[in-house]
């Protein structure tokens, strides 16, 4: 596959902000800028925008959006809208950033070249019901965290609770804690600190099961577009609703990535050279996408519990003088690929 730069004539770099977007104007051939400007991230900006570039060239370009899923998601949209092709850049790197300065204009320009010397990056998400599920994944996030972080604090207050009340919540499974705590009364001696304990244990209680129906609601949601999109992946072991919904949406669909190992990269599972000496090893990546890397992650720790072929295949490795980590790396790059083969054959589902 061969780079950007030789694809085309020029790049559009964008530097997306939540009120405006610096654009740069840059030439394949030479990485010279050639241009820049300034919108506004609105309707009439974007259009501003497809101006600002039809009239400076009129040759093969592409839209190298840095953000494309965050504050740039309403330009690449539109211009996408537009038959334009619109290309999906990371953030710089913090050292480049802190070496060479930084400004919006800067920013634009380094998400232009970053494009040129590229092998073929991917396309923003696309698809109504892609969007949908992004949103449901990001609320039902919020709502495990707002659980999670109110069970923590219920224990906390549990520990420095007065004796009676820890004694009678103490030990307690949690959906039994969460009940007694949830129908807490004011002490009947009411001291300062008993009247308190009762009052943040039944507010905590009651917010952790708040958050608990509205998480499995939500989950809910999310599995009816995933029966849409791709059924498919469900048969697969240790994939729920929650890990098909993160898989759908990095993958998006289909010409977004343009190989399995494209896929890879992006959930951070592509081997990377560690050898030293007479040492010859690889590692995990720390890039990529972290959600999409959690998901497979999740695939594995089911698969090693429940699937005999998966323990199988570690004992395998094993035995052949790989450690468990570098055996769980072979296992998350292998399930990689063979979820990006069937999201790419989920035809016409995610066409």
């Amino acid at each position: 596959m061969g780079m950007v730069a030789d694809e085309l004539d020029y790049v559009v770099g964008v530097d997306t902000h939540r009120d405006e977007h610096t654009l740069a104007l840059v030439e394949a051939a030479t990485g010279a800028v050639l241009a820049q400007q300034t919108v506004a991230s609105n309707g009439r900006g974007y259009a501003q925008a497809l101006r600002f570039a039809q009239q400076q060239v009129d040759a093969a370009r592409v839209w190298a959006v840095e953000g494309a899923g965050h504050y740039g998601a309403g330009l690449a949209r539109y211009l996408s809208e537009r038959g334009e092709t619109v290309l999906e850049v990371g953030r710089s790197p913090r050292g480049e950033r802190r070496l060479s300065g930084k400004d919006d204009q800067l920013d634009a320009v380094r998400a232009a070249r970053a494009a040129l010397r590229s092998e073929p990056l991917p396309r923003p998400r696309s698809g109504e019901r892609r969007e949908a599920l992004r949103l449901l994944l990001v609320a039902r996030r919020s709502a495990v965290d707002v659980r999670r972080e109110a069970l923590v604090q219920l224990r906390s207050v549990i520990v420095t609770a007065p004796e009676r009340l820890r004694q009678e919540l103490r030990g307690l499974p949690v959906q039994r804690l969460l009940d007694r705590c949830s129908r807490l009364r004011r002490s009947t001696t009411p001291t300062p600190d008993q009247v308190a304990a009762r009052v943040v244990l039944r507010t905590l209680a009651r917010r952790i099961e708040a958050a608990t129906v509205e998480a499995d609601e939500l989950e809910r949601e999310i599995l009816v577009h995933v029966r849409a999109l791709a059924p498919e992946l469900l048969d697969e072991a240790g994939v729920g609703p929650i890990v098909a919904a993160q898989l759908i949406v990095a993958w998006s669909h289909r010409g977004r990535l343009r190989s399995e190992a494209a896929f890879a990269r992006l959930a951070g599972v592509a081997p990377l050279p560690a050898s030293s000496g007479q040492t010859s090893r690889h590692r995990l990546s720390r890039g990529g996408d972290r959600q999409l890397n959690r998901a497979l992650h999740t695939i594995v720790l089911h698969r090693r519990q429940h699937d005999p072929a998966t323990r199988d295949y570690i004992a395998r490795r094993i035995a052949e003088g790989k450690s468990r980590r570098d055996a769980t790396r072979l296992l998350k790059r292998y399930l990689a690929s063979h979820l990006y083969r069937l999201l790419q054959n989920q035809e016409p589902l995610l066409a």
